[in-house]
């Protein structure tokens, strides 16, 4: 196995590429929220894309 691995022209140092590997694979650290997190109010059903494709509420008689 060679030392340096070429690629578009150029050489890079293997020990290096590990090195920035390493780097990337240490944990992020946390980062904060953009705003505050609320609980999701809508009915079980209507809270993904399916459920509210299955169970349309458009013309529902309850809703204003």
């Amino acid at each position: 196995m060679s030392r340096y691995l070429v690629i578009d022209g150029k050489r890079y140092a293997w020990r290096d590429i590990l090195a920035l590997y390493r780097a990337q694979r240490q944990p992020a650290l946390p980062q904060p929220t953009l705003f505050e997190l609320k609980e999701d109010a809508r009915p079980a059903s209507q809270r993904s894309a399916a459920g509210r494709y299955a169970e349309p509420t458009l013309f529902d008689g309850n809703r204003l």
